[in-house]
């Protein structure tokens, strides 16, 4: 039986700062406000969106957005540089949640999210041609928590699938199902009934030590082709904590694979064979959190690696430094890992690689 090494998966606390040690019905309070917020704002109209960005962030809150927006700071940039482009190009927005996990993690408190901005896309943004179409966002957040308003947010929203939406597609063909993320299968994503501590705790370190196996890398073995790598991946300790219908829902450009032979054969091959070199934990993750059947772990970033071939996305291999910002949902049901949501700044990954994505675009039209 192979052992996984048990280490520290988080960015290291402060010793001389005492962790929060949140309780759960504040957590509940604290959910059900960011999501009344976060709804204000998409909603809003052109006239109010001002008000109810200034009323959910504190002035000089700070961003961190996927590319090309990346960052922001103070609630001026945010309305300018997110909120208006973003209302202006989709006039009847509104957001639809499907999952909100919170809890503490060191000395700070946090409210994630996955949700759907949908709306007609009316106007350019980002510069990709207008269709005149419903477009569902995908989006992804992680709110950091100050006296019930935001003072930091990481925000991804899978560009990728708003371009394919758009009617444009800059890659090769995906390895897996492209298309919407559906809700946990339980459809209890949004709910705020948990009180159970210990189900939460429980979650998270269920999620944590899956994490921790990943670092087995069988890719690294001498000689190691596909067959080698694939076999060695079905047979991974990984596999005591996937449920046998287990769901894996990875950004447009990957896609989503169902069982632990999907996940294998459309995401972790391909990936694993391209950036063999890579360091999961140099910096750690920013934020860990436990919440019920959820829990959710991300960093910013979180991998650093080098790109040594086609086999994910068809790049020829660069030997380019890459780093990558991401985020893990995870549902846990009937004693095993059922659903992973995995949002990834795949542009910003390609950037690094000297590819355009909307250069890209640019030739397609």
């Amino acid at each position: 039986m192979t052992i996984i090494e048990n280490f520290n998966t988080g960015t290291k606390a402060n010793p001389e700062i005492k962790d929060i040690n949140l309780d759960p019905s504040d957590n509940i309070k604290n959910k059900k406000n960011i999501k009344v917020l976060l709804k204000n704002i998409v909603e809003s109209d052109n006239q109010n969106l001002e008000k109810n960005i200034n009323n959910a962030y504190h002035k000089d809150a700070k961003l961190k957005c996927f590319h090309p927006i990346n960052s922001i700071s103070g609630t001026e940039n945010i309305y300018h540089k997110l909120w208006l482009p973003l209302k202006n190009s989709f006039p009847d927005l509104e957001r639809r949640d499907s999952l909100i996990v919170g809890g503490s993690f060191h000395d700070k408190v946090f409210v994630s999210t996955i949700s759907l901005l949908t709306g007609t896309y009316k106007q350019a943004w980002l510069g990709i041609p207008v269709n005149n179409k419903t477009i569902h966002l995908r989006i992804c957040e992680v709110h950091q928590i100050k006296d019930e308003k935001i003072v930091e947010s990481h925000i991804l929203i899978d560009v990728v699938d708003f371009i394919r939406q758009a009617g444009f597609w800059p890659f090769n063909k995906s390895n897996g199902a492209e298309g919407l993320w559906t809700a946990p299968i339980t459809g209890d994503g949004t709910t705020f009934e948990n009180l159970d501590k210990k189900l939460s705790i429980s979650s998270l370190e269920q999620a944590l030590t899956m994490q921790r196996s990943l670092n087995i890398k069988p890719e690294s073995d001498p000689n190691a082709d596909h067959n080698y790598v694939r076999n060695k991946l079905m047979n991974h300790p990984q596999k005591e904590f996937w449920h046998k219908k287990m769901m894996w829902y990875g950004p447009s450009g990957i896609g989503t694979a169902r069982g632990l032979e999907g996940f294998v054969n459309h995401h972790q091959l391909p990936f694993r064979m391209t950036f063999r070199d890579r360091d999961y934990w140099k910096i750690g993750h920013y934020v860990e959190l436990g919440d019920g059947n959820y829990s959710m772990t991300a960093g910013w970033h979180s991998i650093e690696a080098i790109h040594g071939s086609k086999d994910w996305l068809g790049y020829e291999g660069t030997g380019k430094s890459v780093t990558m910002r991401v985020m893990d949902f995870y549902h846990h049901h009937e004693g095993l890992i059922r659903e992973n949501w995995v949002p990834i700044d795949i542009v910003h990954i390609l950037k690094q690689l000297d590819i355009d994505v909307f250069e890209l675009i640019k030739e397609q039209q």
